[in-house]
């Protein structure tokens, strides 16, 4: 699991064999708790790789929540989110009109306040990051399939 900061480099390519699992523009925070429940579904009616366990699982839809509440928070709509398979982690991409924003993770804040989501992802995932492409901000994490671990390093697609 990653603990490093949010850095600007692009994510991870997409080996052979990478599926989409799903992809959604929620608009509030209402059609973001949809998106969620889509994606629960998804995950449990056949997107599931084999040998996906279902803290990984748990996993994946909390950085799906987090990051895409911070993109309807403080990015600029429309925001679109894609989710896609590779062969060992999921890739989950979220995409705003705030270009000129990077993500800014909270530094000594009181829990109580709110505002920990992005530490929390980097926690969990195993690579992420940031970068803009054709003008708007594109916010990833990558993670595993498996909530045992990160993959062997240079695993593709898991950054």
């Amino acid at each position: 699991m990653s603990t490093s900061p949010w850095a600007r480099h692009a994510p991870p390519p997409r080996p052979a064999g990478s599926a989409a699992v799903g992809r959604w523009q929620p608009g509030t925070l209402a059609e973001l708790t949809l998106a969620r429940r889509q994606l629960n579904a998804a995950l449990h009616d056949g997107a599931r790789p084999a040998g996906c366990d279902e803290g990984a699982v748990q996993l994946l839809l909390l950085a799906f929540e987090e990051l895409v509440s911070n993109a309807l928070r403080h990015g600029g709509t429309p925001i679109e989110v894609v989710v896609t398979r590779t062969g060992a982690c999921w890739l989950l991409e979220v995409r705003d009109t705030a270009a000129d924003r990077p993500p800014a993770p909270a530094r000594d804040r009181d829990p109580a306040l709110g505002g920990l989501g992005l530490p929390l992802v980097a926690k969990i995932c195993d690579d992420h990051g940031w970068t803009v492409e054709d003008g708007r901000k594109l916010v990833w994490a990558s993670l595993a399939h498996s909530s045992a671990g990160p993959p062997d390093a240079g695993t593709p697609g898991c950054g």
